[in-house]
């Protein structure tokens, strides 16, 4: 009879994509054990839970002694004997023990270290896979087919994942054309090696330098430099703008908000002069997904672009609502934006990010799916795009093994469905999936 309780719990820290200490545990039962890592993020919302580092010296103050030490020390002794097919139980008790609206006590870097390791180890003992465990606890309810994500690929980096002058901080590729998520990552890879040849042409060897998510971070000053030079590696790679292939941007624009003022392309704009900016850039371009359009804390701004701009076009909440579903409802109810974008490390454990993305698809907004910058070989979002039948993911480049361990993680994932196996062959096909 196999057993399903906790009987060992042991956590460390290890180095994450930029080279920074993060939070990664083992759960065992008995002598079967499952591992999870955390994520960091660079540009983040000042909602976003609390990620536990420990000041001083040490890693310039980035170390998690603490937050390992918590799990080591406080959720190891309190967790042992709990089944891990508990998800909500668990994370509910690691919430009490912590205390905080935040989870500043513990840490969110080591309460979803448990929690993802717990999710991971209740479907190895359940011997199903990973993304079919998370679909039967986030639906209460099985199926025989799945949804694979659209690969929104981030191919030039801006903002703070860049080093450049790029006000907008990533430019991602959509293949909308693709007929299944293997054909979408060529694709993906394709337009990536054509547009790397196109910069180091044009620009010389430094424009093919990568950012923290894999894409390349030339040295433009203008967004329109970098959306005419996507569009061109999309159209030298052999395939059509529009129907192959659409664009969506990761503004980031708190990170170019000073002052009432938006600094972006040598520019000083208002929010209207910056509403104005992204409706006139959807008009130029095929642009179907822009997030995080204006400051975190402008809800009113985020209402008026949703309202504005054409109902095709997916406004994406980030930084104003951090997968908190409290903040969520007031984005729902003040319709500000039309979807979520779904990062487990911002609200800290599984169970939130579950409830956040099940009352997007409830009130209409789509789920994206999201990686940090500071990211680790642990793919786990990719079973949870999955599991979610979200219809995107957002994980970088076709470049760097911490964002291709996720892509590489779909692809054996559409190997094992087979025929049962789908793939949005739209960009609004996977409304209502779930």
């Amino acid at each position: 009879m196999t057993n399903f309780n906790i009987t060992k719990i042991k956590s460390r820290w290890i180095l994450d994509s930029r080279g920074n200490p993060t939070v990664e545990t083992d759960i065992y039962s008995d002598k079967i054990f499952a591992r999870a890592a955390v994520p960091s993020g660079a540009s983040t919302g000042v909602s976003e839970a609390l990620e536990l580092r420990d000041g001083g010296n040490a890693f310039m103050g980035k170390h998690v002694s603490k937050a390992v030490a918590n799990v080591n020390e406080i959720l190891a002794k309190k967790l042992i004997g709990f089944d891990v097919r508990e998800q909500t139980k668990i994370d509910e008790e690691m919430l009490a023990i912590d205390g905080t609206e935040n989870k500043s006590e513990l840490g969110a870097n080591a309460i979803l270290s448990v929690s993802l390791a717990v999710a991971k180890l209740a479907a190895i003992l359940s011997e199903k896979p990973l993304f079919q465990y998370l679909y039967e606890i986030a639906y209460n309810k099985t199926r025989e087919t799945y949804l694979l994500p659209l690969p929104c690929c981030n191919i030039i980096n801006g903002g703070e994942h860049g080093g450049n002058n790029l006000a907008i901080q990533e430019f991602m590729i959509l293949p909308i054309g693709a007929s299944s998520f293997s054909h979408a990552i060529q694709n993906n890879s394709e337009v990536y090696q054509n547009l790397k040849i196109l910069l180091k042409k044009k620009y010389g060897p430094s424009a093919i330098n990568v950012g923290d998510e894999g894409g390349f971070a030339p040295n433009f000053n203008k967004t329109h430099e970098a959306l005419d030079i996507i569009i061109e590696a999309i159209e030298e790679a052999g395939f059509l703008m529009g129907t192959d292939f659409v664009v969506g941007m990761d503004a980031a624009a708190s990170e170019f908000y000073d002052e009432g003022m938006y600094n972006i392309d040598g520019r000083k704009l208002s929010e209207e002069e910056l509403l104005k900016y992204y409706v006139d850039l959807t008009h130029d371009y095929p642009i179907k997904s822009i997030e995080d359009p204006f400051d975190e804390k402008d809800f009113r701004s985020f209402s008026n672009l949703t309202a504005k701009i054409d109902k095709s076009i997916q406004i994406v909440d980030d930084d104003l609502t951090v997968t908190n579903i409290k903040i969520l409802e007031r984005a729902i109810k003040e319709k500000a934006g039309n979807a979520l974008l779904l990062k487990v490390n911002q609200i800290g454990s599984l169970s939130e990010a579950i409830e956040a993305a099940k009352m997007s698809f409830k009130n209409g907004f789509n789920v994206m799916v999201s990686h940090r910058s500071g990211e680790t070989c642990d793919s786990f979002i990719a079973d949870l795009a999955v599991g979610l039948c979200s219809g995107q993911l957002k994980t970088g480049a076709v470049a760097r093994s911490e964002r291709n361990c996720k892509y590489n993680q779909l692809l054996r994932i559409e190997e094992i469905l087979g025929d049962k196996a789908n793939y949005p062959t739209n960009f609004d096909s996977w409304r209502n999936y779930q």
